[in-house]
Parts: structure tokens; sequence; C-alpha cells
């Protein structure tokens, strides 16, 4: 268990190092949508490999296909909780100033980063070694929300110790969905954790469209599209040899 905590926290940790990193200069939306658009590819690798396929191997797909159904639902919907709370959706919602656009993105990384590390400690539970390209995907792509977020509440001029003292506690709470996978995958059944593959994944593949690669290709051009391909490629081949 304090295995599964510590992998949890790791893969959170980027949620820090964003806010810090934002907080010591300003970083060109060219570099921030060219992360975004890594972070996607890795993401999108991890929901075909380490989530969809992975579900078909532990339960039937009937279960992986209602977890997927259940998870863009749920995300879609609460999504949509967020994007009132910023009057914004998060793709406008990192081009603008102020501390409201900045907590809507701390509200999406929250959002965002459950289901990813809710898998992480299933597969944990699982007795499966680590997976570096899920690894590698949640910490890549956590780092232009946290950039992101960290930089508009810089500009409305909140104090520098609220700032990381917020990431912290959404770090934290990644973090705790770590422990809480690997408390789950270690008690349910096959059926249950393939329709909890399914339901991340749903999760993630409606996030990705509707917030990451929008997001990427406004800031990065054309060019997020090739480094959407080096992401996938690489977190791919990180997960076929783990």
């Amino acid at each position: 268990m304090l295995t599964a905590l510590g992998w949890g926290a790791l893969a959170a940790s980027s949620l820090v190092i964003g806010a810090l990193a934002a907080l010591a200069r300003d970083w060109p939306q060219r570099l921030i949508g060219a992360v975004l658009a890594f972070g996607a590819g890795a993401l999108i690798s991890a929901v075909s490999f380490e989530l969809a396929l992975e579900g078909t191997k532990v339960g039937s797909f009937a279960a992986l296909a209602g977890g997927l159904a259940l998870g863009a639902i749920a995300y879609y919907l609460l999504d949509g909780v967020v994007e009132q709370t910023g009057n914004a959706g998060r793709a406008r919602a990192r081009h603008r100033s102020g501390s409201a656009a900045g907590g809507a993105l701390a509200l999406g990384a929250f959002l965002d980063g459950i289901p990813e590390q809710l898998v992480l400690g299933i597969g944990l539970a699982g007795g499966e070694p680590i997976s570096i390209g899920l690894l590698t995907a949640i910490f890549v792509s956590n780092l232009p929300e946290a950039i992101g977020s960290a930089s508009a509440m810089r500009r409305a001029g909140r104090p520098a110790r609220a700032i990381i003292g917020l990431w912290l506690a959404v770090a934290a709470c990644c973090a705790l969905a770590t422990l809480g996978g690997f408390a789950l995958g270690d008690a349910v059944s096959g059926e249950l954790r393939a329709a909890v593959d399914g339901f991340a994944a749903g999760a993630l593949l409606v996030m990705l469209v509707d917030s990451m690669i929008p997001d990427a290709t406004q800031d990065a051009g054309r060019q997020a599209g090739l480094v959407t391909v080096l992401g996938f490629a690489l977190a791919a081949a990180l997960s076929i040899a783990s």
C-alpha cells in the first residue's frame, strides 16, 4: 500500500512542479501547447494499452463497455459544473487572466487526475509492475494545466504561498486516489476491474477531445499533431516494454 502511495505521489508531483515553474518565470504558450500535445498522445496510448486492452484481459467486453459509457457521461456532467464555475471552458480559461480562470483549471486538473491515478493503483493491486507508459502520461499531462493555472493566479496577484498550497492539496488528493485504486483493485472481481478501466478510459477520452487537444492545437499550432504522435509512440513503447 505504501508503494502505491509512493507511485501516486510521484505521478501527482508534476502538478506542484508545474506550479513552481509558473512562479519562477513566464513560459511561451507554444511550448506549453507542445507539452500538452505530448501529454495528449501519451494519454491516448494509455487509454489504448493500459485501460482498454487491460480491461478485456481481466473482465468481459460488456463490463468494459459499460464502464466506458459511464465514465464518459460522468466526466461530461462534472466538467460542465467546472465550466460553469470558471464561466468558460478550460480551453478558453487558460488564455484568460485572473484567479477565477486559475481556479477552474485547478478543478479541472483534479477532475482529470482522479481516474488516471485510480487506474494506476488498480494495476498495482493486481500484482503488475508499475506501468511506465501510464506513469509518463499522467506526469506529462499534468504540467501544462498546473503551469496555466498558476500563471493565471500569479497575474491576478494571488500570493505564491496560496498558489503552492492549492496545488499541493490537488496533488495530495490525486495521490490518495492511487491508494484508493489499490484498495479497490485488491478487493473487487475482474469484471468490476474491467468496468473501472472502462470508466477511466471514457472519462479520459472525453477530456482529451474537450480540452487537451483543442488547447494544444491553439497554443502550438499545426506542430501539435506531430508532437501528439511522438507522445503516443514513446508511451506505447514504454507500455510494451514494461
